[in-house]
């Protein structure tokens, strides 16, 4: 977690400072202060802190990753990741349902963006029980 914390915390920073930056180039250039872009990258720095402030309160609590330590071997983080769907079409579907939903917001389409959140739900849903084969019975049934 420290890898994490300390490229959050480095984002921020630069967020930070572009924020100032860019309050005093829009003030000379355009002769008035743009609000739009210094909020927009002040808000980004803040959600950028508040993950990096996370990630540190959380790598204080637990044991170093093996990517955390310097005296670390790769094989130490060898194991099994998860299971990856070799060939699923469920997160193109999922893709297309966010763009309708996207579309709808942009040319404001009530219907449109009922459509799309409903295809979000239902097609990530979908992927979520794509190899679902329903619990386990035991022998006695």
């Amino acid at each position: 977690m420290k890898t994490e914390y300390r490229i959050f915390l480095g984002v921020a920073a630069f967020l930070f400072v572009m924020a100032i930056v860019y309050w005093f180039w829009s003030g000379a250039a355009l002769s008035r202060y743009d609000w739009i872009g210094t909020t927009t990258l002040t808000l980004s720095g803040l959600l950028c802190l508040m993950c990096g402030g996370y990630f540190w309160f959380v790598s204080r609590r637990l044991e170093p990753r093996p990517e955390d330590r310097r005296d670390a071997e790769i094989a130490e983080g060898a194991g099994e990741i998860g299971f990856f769907s070799p060939g699923s079409y469920w997160p193109f579907a999922i893709a297309v349902a966010a763009t309708l939903a996207s579309l709808g917001l942009v040319f404001w389409m009530w219907w449109l963006i009922a459509l799309g959140v409903l295809g979000a739900i239902v097609t990530a849903a979908a992927m979520l029980f794509e190899y679902y084969t329903g619990t386990r019975r035991t022998a006695e049934h």
